[in-house]
């Protein structure tokens, strides 16, 4: 049994590197492995991800397992504007398929519940993300350079409507 829990410091660690080794085996074919090791280096490490939790903007929640291991892990922040964009929504490959990422997407739009819509940035390359997002309602609405110092790739912004109800 997998249940979705707000993210604490106790998971800086365990989040740090799935993290890691997501980006490294999504991103790596389409950026390379230096560039891959150096971003996620820079952005996942433990202290980033600390300074995240006590961001009031940001929410962090994790997929963790009955024997206290991390699952996955999704974050999502909102700006100035009151816009929430999904930031990241990372699991391991043994959860493809099982439902989890789902789980953890739903516990972002239930933590954001009364917003008009929430948007997100996926890599173009990132085909199973990109298939994921449109299976759950996020529809592409912009294509640009990649954010997050991943110069010279294109990107999609992609927005979900959400229901007021």
């Amino acid at each position: 049994m997998t249940r979705i829990r707000a993210m604490t410091p106790d998971d800086l660690a365990d989040v740090s590197r799935l993290l890691g080794q997501s980006w490294r085996r999504t991103y790596a074919p389409i950026m390379g492995d230096e560039t891959v090791a150096r971003l996620t280096d820079e952005k996942h490490a433990p202290d980033k991800l600390a300074a995240e939790l006590d961001d009031e903007d940001k929410m962090s929640f994790v997929a963790e397992r009955a024997d206290g291991s991390i699952a996955g892990y999704a974050m999502a922040a909102m700006d100035t504007k009151g816009d929430v964009m999904l930031d990241r929504l990372h699991i391991e490959p043994q959860a493809f398929g099982s439902g989890l990422a789902v789980d953890l997407l739903h516990a972002v739009l239930a933590a954001h519940a009364g917003i008009p819509s929430i948007a997100l940035e996926v890599i173009e390359g990132n085909d199973r993300a990109i298939a994921f997002y449109r299976k759950h309602g996020f529809e592409v609405i912009e294509r640009r350079e990649a954010a997050h110092g991943v110069g010279g790739h294109a990107s999609l912004i992609m927005r979900r409507m959400l229901s007021r109800a």
